[in-house]
């Protein structure tokens, strides 16, 4: 492979410490570089629920985020699954015939594309599974044995950990305030808020929902959905749940410690009606309470209103922007299913040219500078 002289990554949540780390364990010098702290962004304030099963619309996006948990698996045997990493699988049902009725029509259609899927009842689910949940009897449940959840700060701790370790640089607390090109238009260097300037050969735009912003610099042009979500930790004495749960109504998940983490598209539905966020933990902890009891003694902890970063069409935008040669972007929803896969494609890029077709429907250059 080529070795660029410098690569700056813009954002460190879980895509950018995956391409900034695969990029160091291959020789690249590597700076990090992010507003905040690392992982601690969206990152941080997300479901964090490693998956295809909710990624069905093209088989396209579906096979990237197999390939997504691939590299996650692949992960946790190169740098250890401690702390971060739980593939403990994930359960669904539904209160409704019609909601019912969709997610067995995807289950089916899942498993002809060859993704494990097996079918309980709520009692069985319960004697097996999860004996805090309330749930009727005789209701289908699917359990998805391949899925996991990931704790996303620690991950990048990890990531970031390793690669400085080998060489790279942090530079947190620190946004980038501007970036040169050369009379070619190919990058030249990177000014930071706090008055420096790097120069590098490469930019990597993983800015999450400042990503348009980031491109903007190379007058680049990354329109991005606004799209925020809530989520909400809970403080308990006993975790009384073991693995990611789609629930009707709300998103459950243990944090890895003395924690629970909810989550609801529909309570994000409520987001731009105003309603305070105070209000919308309470909806999210009054919902978790029917599904799981004992979490109705727990207290809300803390919340977060965030923006996905989601590029307008829906779909990641992954890999070189011919007009500005040496700046390329990590940009997509599902970033912690994606972020190992990502992290890797992208480098494999970088350092020698080499486009994966995984991403050939992801490029860039759908939208045009």
């Amino acid at each position: 492979m080529q070795r660029p002289e410098r690569v700056a990554v813009i954002g460190v949540g879980v895509i950018g410490a995956s391409v900034g780390w695969n990029l160091s364990r291959h020789g690249a010098e590597v700076v990090f570089i992010d507003a905040g702290r690392p992982g601690e962004g969206v990152t941080s304030w997300s479901f964090s629920w490693v998956n295809a099963s909710n990624n069905t619309a093209h088989k396209s996006y579906f096979d990237l985020n197999v390939a997504g948990m691939a590299a996650h698996r692949e992960l946790a045997g190169t740098i250890g699954p401690d702390s971060w990493w739980y593939p403990s699988g994930h359960l669904r049902w539904a209160d409704d015939p019609a909601a019912e009725a969709k997610f067995l029509r995807t289950a089916d259609l899942l498993t002809g594309w060859g993704y494990r899927i097996e079918r309980y009842t709520g009692a069985e689910v319960r004697s097996r599974f999860e004996p805090a949940l309330t749930m009727p009897d005789d209701v289908p449940v699917l359990f998805y044995p391949d899925e996991a959840w990931v704790h996303g700060r620690r991950l990048v701790g990890r990531l970031v950990d390793q690669a400085v370790a080998s060489g790279a640089e942090l530079r947190s607390g620190n946004a980038v305030c501007d970036i040169r090109t050369s009379a070619d238009g190919s990058i030249r260097s990177v000014a930071l808020a706090d008055g420096s300037r790097l120069d590098v050969d490469i930019v990597v735009n993983a800015a999450g929902p400042s990503a348009s912003h980031v491109a903007g610099l190379v007058a680049r042009r990354l329109p991005m959905r606004r799209e925020p979500g809530v989520v909400t930790r809970i403080d308990c004495p006993q975790v009384p749940v073991h693995r990611a749960l789609h629930a009707p109504h709300i998103e459950i998940r243990p944090a890895g410690d003395t924690s629970v983490v909810l989550h609801s598209r529909e309570i994000d539905a409520l987001i731009d009606t105003g309603e305070d966020p105070g209000r919308l933990a309470g909806l999210l902890h009054e919902s978790a309470r029917h599904v799981v009891p004992e979490l109705g003694t727990s207290r809300i902890a803390e919340t977060r209103v965030v923006d996905r970063p989601i590029p307008a069409d829906g779909w990641p935008s992954v890999g070189a922007v011919p007009s500005v040669p040496g700046y390329y972007e990590a940009v997509s929803h599902s970033g912690i299913t994606l972020g190992p896969v990502i992290g890797r494609l992208l480098a494999t890029e970088i350092l020698s040219g080499k486009r994966d077709e995984l991403l050939a429907d992801f490029r860039p250059a759908r939208f045009p500078s």
